[in-house]
């Protein structure tokens, strides 16, 4: 005589669903108050000294919406055509005309590095002098390379992003292809895996990949930092803008275009999750 389990299972389903939610809704509401006394705090102290020394959390707020508002031109590089956008949305297309061609370019050339190091002794032994030499000089030291080559423009500060993003998926990627156990290539080897591409394609980068995805989502947000700090020799967008906005005195600009890069790494770190997560189902 069998028993029905199946009312049992489904309640305690349910009731998992519930804590899971229970528990979604305690953090949300936590960090909502963290939030909130994180702003009064902010507000207290900002309010006995002046706007250029410290801005209030309303100031910032004000200066966000006037940038955000404030009528102007963009002009597309290379192509030379207009766009009428608003001043914060200029700046930062002037941004992402450097951050994504230097994290795309960057990115793809550290991860085919960091595999074929990691596949190949002989390439490893051969190059990991010169990049032991190379890796532990900043992105900003280059500055002066890429002014010479590129000029101060968007091809130089992109220079710049693409060393720092090129480190950052280099290792995570040479990382993971060598913690690819022996065995399981071995095993594949004995499926019929008999050459090195196929192996590489079928085996080790699948391996590899949570490391590999890491590294991009780690030089995604990194990349930002490297943008700013990339238009403090003149390149246009939101770093530069938020140097010259303090050069101004006008910090609460500052701050409004330092939550701007929050505002748009929040978001692409939200999309590349989702990614990830359908890229790296195979681990649930």
């Amino acid at each position: 005589m069998s028993i029905d389990t199946s009312t049992d299972s489904e309640s305690g389903l349910v009731a998992d669903e519930e804590l899971i939610a229970s528990g979604r809704r305690q953090r949300l509401l936590r960090g909502a108050v963290g939030s909130a006394i994180f702003l009064v705090v902010w507000q207290v102290a900002a309010m006995p000294v002046p706007t250029y020394l410290l801005p209030t959390p309303l100031e910032v707020a004000q200066a966000f919406v006037v940038e955000l508002t404030a009528p102007a031109v963009f002009t597309v590089p290379l192509l030379d055509i207009e766009i009428g956008l608003t001043r914060m949305l200029v700046n930062l297309s002037d941004s992402l005309y450097h951050y994504i061609p230097g994290l795309f370019v960057g990115g793809a050339a550290g991860i085919a590095f960091g595999i074929a190091l990691g596949w190949s002794e002989l390439l490893d032994d051969a190059i990991t002098p010169v990049q032991r030499v190379l890796r532990p000089i900043p992105p900003l030291a280059w500055i002066a390379f890429a002014i010479v080559w590129l000029g101060v423009n968007h091809r130089g500060a992109a220079f710049i992003v693409g060393i720092g993003a090129f480190w950052i998926n280099f290792y995570n990627a040479y990382a993971g292809v060598k913690a690819v156990p022996q065995s399981t290539k071995e095993v594949a080897a004995s499926l019929g895996v008999d050459d090195d591409l196929t192996m590489i394609r079928k085996v080790v980068v699948p391996k590899a990949s949570p490391e590999i995805m890491t590294g991009i989502r780690t030089s995604i947000g990194q990349s930002w930092m490297i943008v700013v700090a990339a238009e403090l020799f003149g390149a246009p967008g939101v770093g530069f803008q938020i140097i010259n906005a303090a050069q101004n005195l006008a910090l609460d600009v500052s701050v409004a275009y330092m939550f701007v890069i929050s505002i748009v790494f929040l978001i692409s770190d939200g999309i590349f999750q989702r990614v990830e997560s359908r890229v790296l189902v195979w681990r649930e």
